[in-house]
């Protein structure tokens, strides 16, 4: 028995093997194949119920075979499962060139558009069919056979670059290690990270404390290690992997991977008739151009800038003052700037760490969550997981019927992927005779519980788990039933965030903190002078991490908008040229940043970086409709879910955002909340 194969209503993860996944798969393209072409041999006329909607449910079973095993890889990875899990990928990527080729697909879902019972079907139904066509045409549907299988050859390929760019950042991250045994060291380090540490070196059998690249044993000493050869050496480490400066192997440099990635997107773009990838990009985006992105891109840095700048200033004058002479150094600036923070404020992210206990802070955000949209939310025992320290959760109607299901992956661990971010398995659906039920997976990299000490979250951790938990809200309330426009499905990539940037909201409000923020110890409530120094140092540094987004989101769009198969060493000429505009901080020159940047390289935000900033945009006027009528506003809650969570990708992002405002977005809300409100 193949675990994968078992239509169940949520995956074996137990039973899952490296040896099922290659049967599985091929198993499963192979039915939804013939499954096409039996639907195609009917003869027309066609219609939903006898092409799109079988389409729809054999497209949803394929996700549901591969998902487990993708999500797998990113959490427990292991060398069989990456060798499964790479050999799929070039089979996945050919089936789904195919289904964006094929003639006779093709032309039945046109005559469906032409029919006149398009125009009888609901608008979900509809923004399928449009996104088919469009998909169709992104595929090269109007490319020859020679130019089509070249496509296909070069999206075969992408999928294996991805895949390997990925890769070669975990694995250069796992590799280096650093056992310290003299604690003087560690000097400034606060207890927890000592504990970490001590931690982690028990667990592979040494003495001492073993430093990491994993987020958790990184963050504390650049922030916090007195020791600035120490600092020095790990920021070198992290900012150096998988490149040819990293010690850990020549094998894991992206270098090469990136130029072919970049060459074969460009090469992509052109055969289907566009100047550049980012052209490509935005044809599935709220975005009109990438002028467009650009000048709102360059709008928010010259509104940033002059702050950004007296930031940096600030931190370089009390640098000085505590008596460092010489010119700060990227690994120097954190550290400094929490010192500053610690100073001007009387407040650091440890001290609000025990308040901020996992336990409770689930338990607020699931709180926070139900008074919003009026849903119940409950832990289910006894599901299969991938880790123990995986839970699970059902999501409730207040009818009391079932809208969604979620694991939740909370903490940091070997062969786990670092950062954070939401997946699903299976999305809303219905046969007619039964109705499938979302399934998310949300995902952190938290500090995990030391000793006999729960897990204690910075209030920058629990931002993240909101955050998380808005993408999985989006996916599960969604009222759409059908897969490629339900939920997170077929939705806008520059509007995607609009729900997770919205839920961040809720950290900063003293009536939500107070269901959030418990001390572990005493299980007293945070207090009031504790929240307003919260408060005054919410924007402490903002313009400075504004423009180090921007200048993240202007690389990958003019990376992808400029690309030149003449010009060598283009993506270090354009990093400089963004950063000589916009950037504040200068990194050092072996800084290989770019070759652990996941998100364009081995994700799907290339092209599209600018997303999160275009969002926030969003996120931030839809939130100060709370800030308005309070923000636990029943009315505005159900308005919210009603007329954009509920929709998933079944209407134009743009459309949706003006039903619940009753406006196009304006940048005011987002500028005031960055405190760069004029």
């Amino acid at each position: 028995m193949n675990p994968l194969l078992e239509h169940g209503e949520l995956p074996a993860f137990d039973q899952i093997r490296a040896a099922h996944v290659i049967p599985a798969v091929e198993q499963t393209l192979d039915t939804t194949r013939t499954l096409i072409d039996d639907l195609l041999a009917r003869g027309g006329p066609y219609s939903w119920d006898s092409l799109l909607a079988p389409l729809e449910t054999a497209l949803e079973r394929l996700h549901q075979v591969w998902s487990p095993v993708s999500h797998l890889n990113a959490v427990c990875n292991s060398d069989k499962l990456r060798e499964a899990y790479n050999s799929c990928l070039p089979q996945l990527s050919a089936f789904s060139t195919e289904l964006g080729q094929h003639e006779g697909l093709y032309q039945a879902i046109r005559a469906i558009a032409a029919s006149p019972e398009y125009s009888q079907l609901t608008a979900a139904q509809q923004q399928s069919i449009d996104n088919r066509l469009r998909d169709f045409r992104l595929n090269g549907i109007a490319l020859d056979t020679e130019q089509r299988q070249k496509f296909k050859d070069i999206q075969q390929r992408l999928s294996a670059l991805n895949a390997r760019f990925k890769d070669n950042v975990l694995d250069a991250t796992q590799a280096w290690k650093k056992l310290v045994t003299d604690a003087s060291i560690l000097h400034g380090l606060p207890e927890s990270a000592l504990a970490l540490a001590r931690q982690t070196a028990e667990l592979q059998g040494e003495s001492g404390w073993l430093l990491t690249l994993e987020f958790p044993s990184y963050y504390p000493v650049i922030t916090y290690a007195s020791d600035r050869a120490l600092r020095e050496e790990l920021y070198t480490a992290y900012t150096t992997r998988a490149s040819e400066a990293d010690s850990s192997g020549a094998e894991r440099d992206n270098t090469g991977v990136m130029d072919e990635i970049l060459a074969l997107r460009h090469e992509s773009a052109q055969l289907l008739g566009f100047a550049s990838f980012a052209e490509l990009s935005l044809e599935t985006k709220m975005a009109e151009s990438p002028q467009q992105v650009m000048q709102f891109l360059y709008d928010l840095a010259d509104r940033s800038l002059a702050q950004a700048r007296r930031d940096l200033d600030d931190v370089t004058a009390f640098a000085l003052e505590q008596g460092f002479n010489e010119p700060l150094q990227a690994w120097d600036i954190p550290y400094y700037s929490e010192l500053l923070r610690q100073q001007r404020y009387d407040l650091s992210q440890e001290e609000l760490k025990p308040y901020f206990p996992d336990e409770r802070v689930i338990s607020g955000l699931f709180q926070v969550v139900e008074r919003l949209y009026g849903v119940q939310i409950k832990q289910r025992q006894g599901v299969s997981t991938w880790h123990p320290d995986v839970r699970f959760y059902d999501i409730h109607e207040a009818d009391g019927s079932l809208c969604g299901r979620f694991y939740l992956d909370l903490y940091a661990r070997t062969d786990k992927r670092g950062g954070a971010w939401m997946d699903d398995y299976a999305s809303r659906s219905t046969d007619g005779s039964s109705a499938q039920v979302p399934v998310a997976y949300l995902t952190c990299n938290f500090t995990p519980p030391i000793g006999d000490q729960p897990a204690l979250l910075t209030h920058d951790e629990v931002i993240t788990l909101f955050h998380e938990f808005g993408h999985g809200i989006h996916h599960m309330l969604t009222r759409i039933n059908i897969p490629s426009v339900s939920g997170i499905n077929g939705v806008a990539w520059d509007a995607v965030e609009l729900p997770s940037q919205f839920m961040e909201n809720w950290c900063w409000e003293k009536e939500a903190l107070a269901l959030i923020a418990e001390h572990y110890h005493t299980g007293k409530p945070l207090p009031d002078e504790l929240f307003e120094r919260m408060q005054a140092a919410r924007n402490f540094q903002s313009a400075m991490q504004m423009v180090r987004q921007l200048e993240f989101a202007l690389f990958d769009m003019r990376m992808h908008l400029e690309y030149d198969a003449q010009q060598d060493n283009q993506i270090e000429t354009i990093l400089t040229e963004v950063r000589d505009r916009v950037a504040v901080v200068k990194p050092p020159a072996f800084n290989r940043f770019a070759n652990s940047f996941s998100h364009i390289f081995g994700g799907g935000y290339a092209a599209g970086y600018y997303s999160y900033k275009w969002a926030e945009v969003l996120s931030a006027d839809a939130y100060s409709l709370f800030e308005e009528n309070g923000i636990f506003n029943a009315v505005c809650g159900k308005q919210f879910r009603d007329e954009l969570l509920s929709q998933g990708g079944a209407r134009d992002a743009m459309a949706l955002f003006v039903a619940f405002r009753g406006r196009e977005p304006t940048i005011d809300a987002l500028l005031r909340h960055s405190g760069l409100a004029a």
